[in-house]
């Protein structure tokens, strides 16, 4: 039987429908839909940027823990319901995970722009990207075409975002259950450049690890009592807490690490050689880490028919 002939016209159909149903996104998705979008998102991360830096950090950290549960599908931003309780309780968000207000303005604004169009994991994705900008870190082109979920996982978020206690090993397979490389991760805990931590969250490391700098822990310790003020913060990167930039690499380089996760990356193990280079090299850092942003926020996005484009970003259509 003779073989079927296909038109260019039908694979090239074929393929777009195929790449859609694989997950596939685009620079450009917006473009003719909502060409203000990406501007419109723009102003209010450099306003919020501006009223309050650390606010940047925030919202950097807020599409980080999208990402990693379930994939970046804006599950973390849905207040709890009476079918489910959200992820904003969990662990590693409660009292910590910020910048949902800013969001809001965010989502309300770009609705003003085009009502219906842009989706909630987008903006995430794009706000992560322009908070690094705005805070002297590197750009990138941000892929989207992400639709939202239509429910959240506070056990997920319980188990799949990596612990500040966590060993290198555990770090490493972390990441690589989501399908990022160690080199990603290494590049992706750069981002403890910016922004703060509890004290709750490196008490131990101040109090019981040898790896760390005696002058360091004995400056953080008046902020960070054994016992009480488990909400006092301290910047991850003492040197330039604002700034995105490759501090935080020669921080562990000289056991300044805040936490014991930073540290474990230059502690005697198999990832001392890449804090090295990027202590040396700012530009291989800031290369690497766009890089590894663009595949975090490829981790299993809802596209096509899937998921919503919710209206109001703390709540299902």
């Amino acid at each position: 039987m003779a073989s079927p002939r296909f038109s260019a016209a039908y694979l090239l159909v074929l393929f777009a429908v195929v790449g859609v149903a694989a997950g596939q996104l685009s620079s450009n998705f917006y473009s003719s839909s909502c060409p203000k979008a990406l501007s419109t998102i723009k102003s209010a991360v450099d306003a919020a940027v501006a009223k309050e830096a650390r606010m940047g950090a925030s919202l950097l950290r807020v599409h980080f823990h999208d990402c990693f549960v379930n994939g970046c599908d804006a599950s973390v931003l849905l207040d709890d319901t009476s079918n489910f309780t959200g992820e904003k309780t969990a662990g590693p968000n409660a009292n910590s995970l910020r910048g949902f207000d800013v969001i809001d303005t965010i989502k309300s604004n770009v609705e003003s722009v085009c009502p219906g169009v842009v989706s909630c994991a987008d903006i995430l994705a794009v706000t992560a990207r322009d908070s690094v900008v705005a805070l002297g870190g590197p750009s990138w082109t941000v892929q989207l075409g992400r639709r939202d979920s239509t429910t959240a996982s506070l056990s997920a978020a319980n188990s799949n975002l990596p612990a500040p206690t966590s060993s290198l090993s555990t770090l490493i397979s972390s990441f690589s259950g989501k399908g990022l490389s160690t080199k990603d991760m290494v590049a992706l805990s750069g981002a403890h450049t910016i922004g703060q931590a509890r004290c709750t969250t490196f008490r131990q490391r101040l109090y019981n690890e040898n790896n760390i700098n005696s002058s360091f822990a004995t400056s953080l310790k008046s902020k960070c009592p054994s016992s009480g003020g488990d909400n006092n913060l301290s910047p991850l990167d003492t040197q330039t807490p604002t700034k995105f930039d490759n501090d935080y690499y020669k921080n562990l380089l000289v056991q300044k690490g805040l936490l014991h996760s930073d540290q474990q990356l230059f502690n005697g193990g198999s990832t001392d050689s890449q804090v090295t280079t990027y202590s040396n090299n700012p530009s291989t850092f800031s290369s690497d880490f766009a890089s590894a942003m663009i595949k975090m926020g490829n981790i299993s996005p809802l596209t096509g028919s899937s998921g919503q484009i919710r209206k109001n970003c703390r709540k299902v259509n």
